[in-house]
């Protein structure tokens, strides 16, 4: 007889007055905006504006998400595209399917075109936002809660999930493995924070650090879920994408603080202080023009002073 157990919810669906609501996106759109919130804290905490997080945001959220829902089809193809299945539901969204690695990837290309419109350098503003980052994919996690998908294998731990019967999966106990992955990635939200303080990471290092943290925990909970995956040398291929992204974020690490040692002074350029030097420039350069103007004319002088002399020499002849 099992005493406790994480029970699933009856419903996907959260209702907010009249709006029904899917418990997956509820959980991406608290996400987000929890990241925004704290990201925007550590960007003034870095000497950046407020707001700025919010509006690069703007590029960034839209951007990670199709490029998440791009990874999660593309690797998944078979949902969408086999026999007996409808190309459709890849729009489906709601109904669950993000894959982080496209994410993050998609997202860091809205995020530097956002960071270019407003000159600021993309490896500072990423290790503002990394620990807002992986917060936010600790709160998204609770999705798969909600769709009783994404756990691992059978269990009689105390905190085994309850699974009920449903479209390809069988009721029983399993390891909450969305779970462990949340809880995972407040661990590395707090590792960052307290690396960042301790080592004042800067150009990066800092959300290195947390891609190749995640990418630890990622590799071992990945191993144990159950739900279907395409597999290379006997791995699951999302093992083997924590892997090789685990790899690249060590090795930018190494080699970023040979040649780059330190931190950031400025992370944000002042518009107005800009272009006021802007204008200063200009003005400077007006000045500069006009002086080398009368320089150029070194005669001018000579024969303003002639005309003087003649006009004084015909009034002394009337005389």
């Amino acid at each position: 007889m099992d005493i406790a157990y994480i029970p699933s919810p009856s419903s996907g669906v959260i209702h907010l007055g009249p709006l029904p609501l899917r418990g997956y996106a509820f959980c991406i759109i608290l996400g987000v905006f929890v990241a925004v919130w704290y990201g925007n804290r550590r960007w003034i905490a870095r000497g950046g504006k407020a707001g700025t997080v919010a509006d690069i945001s703007v590029w960034a959220v839209p951007f990670g998400l199709v490029g998440g829902r791009l990874y999660h089809v593309i690797t998944d193809y078979q949902l969408y595209f086999s026999d007996g299945k409808n190309w459709v539901d890849a729009f489906k969204i709601w109904e669950g399917g993000l894959g982080i690695w496209g994410a993050i990837a998609f997202g860091a290309v809205g995020a530097w075109i956002g960071c270019r419109r407003r000159g600021i350098p993309l490896p500072a503003y990423a290790d503002a936002i990394a620990p807002a980052i992986v917060l936010a994919q600790a709160i998204g996690r609770w999705g798969n809660w909600f769709n009783q998908e994404l756990y691992g294998k059978a269990t009689d731990v105390p905190w085994a999930l309850e699974i009920s019967d449903g479209a390809n999966r069988d009721s029983g106990l399993y390891h909450p493995t969305f779970l462990y992955e949340s809880l995972w990635c407040v661990g590395v939200a707090l590792l960052v924070v307290w690396a960042d303080r301790r080592f004042k990471l800067g150009h990066g290092r800092a959300f290195a650090l947390y891609v190749a943290a995640y990418c630890v925990g990622r590799a071992w909970i990945e191993y144990m879920r159950v739900d279907e995956a395409h597999h290379v040398l006997g791995l699951r291929l999302n093992v083997w994408t924590a892997i090789i992204v685990f790899v690249l974020a060590v090795a930018y690490i190494v080699v970023s603080a040979r040649i780059r040692p330190g931190r950031e002074e400025i992370v944000e350029p002042d518009r107005e202080l800009l272009g006021k030097d802007a204008k200063d420039t200009k003005a400077e350069d007006g000045d500069v023009a006009t002086a080398g103007a009368k320089d150029d004319a070194p005669g001018a002088d000579a024969d303003a002073e002639d005309a003087t002399d003649a006009t004084d020499a015909a009034a002394a002849k009337k005389v």
